[in-house]
């Protein structure tokens, strides 16, 4: 349990640090047997105390805790019911993703690493936050995908650990802003699906994303 409590607090503040959220904003959750910890509501991330995640039952959705959990736990819950394969869930709200996927694009792959560690990506168009709508429109796609990416709000990975979570995130971002500079200065070059397919097959990314995984 403490370790999953030390990852989390590891992963808020690196997200933090990044960027991919502000202030209050964003929320990250990892299971623990039959139940998941998750980011207080109203919490500047990297202002957690190791002892303020929020402990909840996956099943019944019951809190086990004095605060109250993210207003976004529904969603994290429906990641872990649908998906038992899974242990980390992050939902940030980077700037580039969300700029490009608001003006109604998808994220292209211009760069070897986008392609060939994420299979593919989910669009949701908006939805109110914080509600069952959004909860339920996640657990609709989750099962197929490690990205959903949210039109006019932000973006959700999930991972077989934390690292691997993050990671997910920090690509997509990656590929968004690769694109809106090249928006910038001409027209983007887009990797084909083939050259997209012949990256998932290096045995090189193959190792990669295994140790992702592990970690």
């Amino acid at each position: 349990m403490s370790n999953v409590r030390e990852q989390l607090s590891k992963y808020a503040m690196k997200l933090v640090k990044s960027g991919l959220v502000v202030g209050a904003g964003g929320n990250l959750s990892m299971r623990d047997d039959k139940y998941m910890y998750i980011s207080p509501s109203g919490f500047d991330l990297q202002e957690i105390e190791e002892e303020q995640w929020v402990k909840v039952n996956i099943e019944t959705g019951d809190v086990e805790s004095n605060l109250k959990p993210s207003s976004e736990v529904q969603m994290h819950l429906e990641c872990f019911r649908r998906r038992p394969d899974i242990d980390s869930v992050l939902h940030a709200h980077p700037s580039y993703s969300v700029g490009v996927s608001s003006a109604g694009k998808e994220i292209p792959s211009m760069f070897p690493d986008f392609p060939a560690m994420i299979k593919n990506v989910k669009y949701l168009d908006y939805m109110i936050p914080t509600t069952h709508v959004l909860a339920d429109a996640v657990a609709e796609v989750i099962e197929k995908t490690e990205v959903v990416v949210m039109r006019n709000h932000g973006v959700l990975t999930v991972g077989k650990s934390m690292k691997e979570a993050y990671f997910f995130m920090q690509l997509v971002e990656e590929a968004a802003k690769v694109y809106t500079i090249s928006t910038t200065v001409g027209v983007p070059n887009l990797l084909t699906d083939e050259e997209c397919q012949d990256l998932r097959n290096l045995s090189s990314e193959k190792y990669r994303a295994k140790l992702l995984k592990d970690s």
